[in-house]
């Protein structure tokens, strides 16, 4: 990495050391998935103390934009999330410049503003934490897991709840359905979600998934040929990660795939791997038979965060009763 630091010009350190590390990431010579120097490594380079690359390698895993893995190292997490955000807030302001020029115009002191702002932020606030919505998924473990993370970024109540079950139509689906506001889904499910639900005229929006990148790097730092198996409920849930796995550039990695529950068979493809991925919901009673302790690793799904961003939007400003 070529970093050259300016020891007069009165910028701490390690802001400079941060600044150019973005810039890097910026102009693509640090791509995601890249590994950084380790902290004694790059201190050496610059012949600065270990703290200044330590202070700024610690800001930036705060924001976000790098990851650090136990043993393994540090790595480039995210390419374009600081930078937008300042973009983002660059154009908030001038928003917020032309209301409360308009305020101003109108007679109103900056007080009342201020006031007037912040009571609407909290009615659309409030408006978000009473609303409840369902969380439809072709698989149980992704219902489950992306209504806990939709519910713990929105405050909303997410009830999951899976294509089956809207093909089934039990009177639990039913009542989950009745007692909504809203129902969320992945945009790949969308149109099915609207057909099977098209009695109870909800209003059905779209989000993004993307498989964590950490888990993607955990992954692809084994040497070649190590052997991977695989533990899922569902086979839905198998063909995500493999699709994930062959978008990442991972498809000829050495790997079973099963979501058996059969003791012997959990057994035998424990003891022909030398590392097991594991969907959230098969954690515990796979980390209980590996008695061998070998490494584990959850596969893990997060929601898209500019999808969720817009999700929120679109919430406060739906005419729904509460």
């Amino acid at each position: 990495m070529e970093i050259t630091l300016n020891k007069k010009s009165g910028v701490p350190l390690y802001i400079q050391v941060k600044k150019q590390i973005m810039d890097l990431i910026i102009e693509g010579s640090l791509k995601v998935g890249s590994k950084m120097p380790t902290e004694r490594e790059l201190s050496e380079t610059l012949k600065v103390s270990r703290n200044t690359v330590s202070s700024a390698y610690k800001e930036l895993e705060i924001e976000g934009v790098l990851k650090s893995f136990q043993g393994k190292g540090t790595f480039v997490a995210e390419h374009n999330r600081v930078w937008k955000a300042k973009d983002v807030k660059d154009k908030i302001y001038k928003f917020l410049d032309l209301a409360f020029e308009e305020a101003i115009e109108s007679g109103m002191d900056s007080k009342e503003f201020l006031k007037l702002v912040d009571k609407h932020i909290i009615e659309k606030v409030e408006k978000m934490n009473r609303t409840t919505a369902v969380y439809v998924e072709c698989n149980v473990e992704q219902s489950r897991m992306f209504s806990k993370q939709l519910s713990d970024s929105t405050n909303m109540n997410v009830v999951p709840v899976t294509l089956n079950d809207l093909k089934s139509m039990d009177s639990k689906t039913k009542k989950a359905l009745e007692n909504s506001q809203i129902i969320v889904s992945t945009f790949n499910h969308v149109r099915e979600v609207s057909r099977l639900t098209a009695i109870y005229k909800k209003e059905i929006l779209g989000v993004a998934i993307n498989a964590d990148l950490g888990t993607i790097v955990k992954i692809a730092r084994y040497p070649e040929g190590t052997r991977f198996g695989l533990f899922c409920i569902s086979e839905e849930f198998m063909f995500k990660i493999q699709q994930a796995l062959e978008e990442a550039g991972l498809g000829n990695i050495n790997i079973e795939y099963t979501n058996s529950f059969v003791k012997d068979e959990i057994k035998r493809v424990m003891k022909e791997s030398d590392v097991i991925l594991v969907s959230p919901g098969r954690y515990k009673d796979i980390e209980e038979i590996n008695s061998e302790h070998k490494d584990i690793i959850k596969f893990i799904y997060n929601l898209d965060d500019g999808s969720v961003n817009a999700l929120k939007s679109k919430i406060v400003d739906l005419n729904i009763s509460i």
